[in-house]
C-alpha cells in the first residue's frame, strides 16, 4: 500500500488517489434484479449463457453460503463465442446464443462520457475533521479509514478523487455547500451531525449526488430523499429488529428477564418491546430480581428448557453481579441450561467476562463487530499503524475500519452500477471487516441499512458472528 503521510483539516482539500484516470469499460450486458425463486441455473439458462459465465461476471457467487435473494442485482454478461461456450449448451441454445451476441453488439450504445463508471469517482467527505474534541478525533480516524480504502481500490484499477471539508458542529454546511468542487462529487460522506443533513440532503437532490450519513440516525429526510443512503437505524428500529430476531433464535426456550435496579438504564425500550412481542406470541416469560432470594431468583427459571436471560440494563457492574447469581444457580442446580443475550455495550467488557461470556452462552446483538483474531484485522491495523504512526483509537467499533467499510463498498458499488447502485445485498460483493451493510429503499424515499449481527460466544470458546 502507498503510505498515507497525512490527512487533511483545511476548509476545502483536494486529493487525488492517481495520477492518471484509465476508462473502464462495462464489462456485462445487462443488470438483472433477482426475482422469488430464481436461481443461478434458471437465469444463466435464460440468458444463454453458462454458469461460468455468470459466476465470472458475479465473483461474490463465489463466496461459501453465497444464495440469491429477492431485490438483489447481478450483472448479466455477453455471452460468449467461445468453442467452451458452445459445448456447454446443446446444439439450439448455442445458436441462440451466437445471435444474442450479434444483436448486442450491434444495438450496444455509446455510454454517457460522464458515466461515472468510466472514469474517476468524485468523494467529498463532509466531517469534523479535527483534534478540538471527541467528536472530531474519532472522525479523523474514520476518515483515514476512507483514505486507505481509495488507496485498495486503486489497486483493483478503481480512481478515487477525494475533496474533503471540515465541517464542525457549529459549522453553516450551506457555506461549505456554496464551494464548486462540492456540486461535482458523485458521493459526499457525510454530515455527522443531524441538524446539516436536510441541508446536504436538498442539495444532493439537486445535483443528483449520492450522499451517504455514515452517523446520524435522528433525521427523517431518508424517507423523503431518494438520494440518501443512511447507514445506521435509530434506536426505536434497532429494537424491534433485535427482538425479531431474537424471537427467531430462541423459539422454544423460557426468557427470563431479570430487573437490575439500575434507575439510569436506557434499555426499557428494548426490553418492553421484547415482552409485548413474547405476549402477542404467547410466549410463556418470567421476571426476577438481582436483590431476589436464591429460592425465589430459582423459581424464575424453568428446569425442562433453555432459559434465555435478558437484563434491563448494560452496566458493568449489574452484569457483574449477575454473573454471580447464575454461577451460583448452576452450581446449586445441575443439568440447567443458561444462554444470556445482551447488548452491544457488552463488546466493552469482552475481556473483563470472556469466560462468563463463554460458560453462559453469551448473544450480543450489533450492528458492528470485527474479529480481533482474524488475518483481515491484523493486516488494517497494521496497514493504520504504518501509515499514521500510531495506534486505532481503542473503541470497541474501530472508527478507522467503519470508513474503510463504508467508502469501501460505496465506492466499488458506484463503480460496477453507477447511479443504479442501490446498495442491495450482495451488490457490491464486498465482505466487510466490522460493519456490514445491505440497504433497503424507504418507501419512495432514500435507502437504510438494515444489517445487524448477533456476536455469539458459545460454549466450546469460540466467537461466531450470525449475520442477519
Amino acid at each position: 500500500m502507498k503510505r498515507i503521510t497525512r490527512y487533511f483539516v483545511a476548509l476545502v482539500l483536494s486529493l487525488s488517489m492517481s495520477e492518471t484516470v484509465s476508462a473502464q469499460v462495462q464489462s456485462y450486458k445487462e443488470l438483472h434484479e433477482v426475482k422469488r425463486k430464481e436461481t443461478i441455473f434458471g437465469i444463466a439458462r435464460e440468458n444463454n449463457i453458462t454458469i461460468e459465465e455468470l459466476i465470472k461476471a458475479n465473483p461474490e457467487m463465489n463466496t461459501p453460503g453465497y444464495e440469491l435473494k429477492k431485490g438483489s442485482f447481478i450483472r448479466i454478461p455477453f455471452p460468449s463465442n467461445s468453442q467452451n461456450s458452445q459445448n456447454s449448451q446443446n446444439s439450439a441454445a448455442s445458436s441462440t446464443s451466437q445471435n444474442v451476441v450479434a444483436s448486442s453488439v450491434s444495438a450496444a450504445k455509446p455510454m454517457d462520457k460522464d458515466d461515472v463508471r468510466q472514469r474517476a469517482i468524485r468523494l467529498g467527505v463532509m466531517l469534523p475533521l479535527h483534534d478540538q474534541n471527541g467528536d472530531g478525533k474519532r472522525m479523523v480516524e474514520y476518515y483515514r479509514g476512507v483514505l486507505m480504502a481509495c488507496d485498495s481500490l486503486k489497486t483493483k484499477g478503481i480512481s478515487v478523487d477525494v475533496c474533503a471539508w471540515n465541517v464542525a458542529e457549529g459549522t453553516d454546511i450551506s457555506k461549505v455547500l456554496k464551494d464548486p468542487k462540492a456540486a461535482n462529487r458523485d458521493l459526499i460522506i457525510g454530515p455527522l451531525y443531524t441538524k446539516q443533513v436536510k441541508a446536504l440532503g436538498d442539495f444532493a437532490q439537486a445535483h443528483d449526488i449520492r450522499v451517504l450519513i455514515p452517523f446520524s440516525t435522528s433525521s427523517q429526510e431518508v424517507y423523503d430523499n431518494g438520494n440518501l443512503f443512511q447507514a445506521y437505524q435509530n434506536g426505536h428500529v434497532l429494537n424491534e429488529a433485535y427482538v425479531y430476531r431474537f424471537c427467531q433464535r430462541f423459539k422454544g426456550c423460557h426468557p427470563v428477564l431479570i430487573d437490575c435496579n439500575d434507575t439510569t438504564s436506557t434499555k426499557g425500550g428494548f426490553t418492553a418491546a421484547l415482552r409485548r412481542k413474547l405476549e402477542q406470541e404467547g410466549i410463556q416469560y418470567s421476571i426476577t430480581n438481582l436483590r431476589s432470594s436464591e429460592s425465589m431468583f430459582r423459581k424464575a427459571f424453568d428446569m425442562n428448557q433453555r432459559n434465555v436471560v435478558i437484563l434491563n440494563t448494560s452496566r458493568s457492574s449489574e452484569l457483574n453481579v449477575a454473573f454471580a447469581k447464575l454461577n451460583g444457580l448452576i452450581t446449586s442446580t445441575p443439568g440447567i441450561l443458561i444462554t444470556m443475550f445482551g447488548y452491544t455495550e457488552w463488546l466493552m467488557y469482552t475481556r473483563m467476562y470472556l469466560d462468563n461470556f463463554y460458560k453462559f452462552d453469551v448473544y450480543i446483538p450489533s450492528t458492528y463487530y470485527m474479529d480481533p483474531l482474524s488475518v483481515r484485522s491484523e493486516r488494517i491495523k497494521r496497514k493504520y499503524r504504518w501509515n499514521f504512526h500510531q495506534e486505532m483509537q481503542n473503541y470497541h467499533q474501530r472508527y478507522a475500519v467503519t470508513g474503510f467499510d463504508h467508502a469501501f463498498f460505496m465506492l466499488k458499488g458506484l463503480h460496477l452500477y453507477g447511479k443504479h447502485f442501490t446498495g442491495a445485498s450482495g451488490m457490491a460483493g464486498y465482505t466487510p471487516l466490522q460493519t456490514p451493510l445491505h440497504f433497503e429503499r424507504m418507501g419512495n424515499g432514500g435507502l437504510q441499512n438494515k444489517a445487524i449481527l448477533f456476536v455469539h460466544y458459545t460454549t466450546g470458546n469460540k466467537v461466531e458472528t450470525i449475520n442477519f
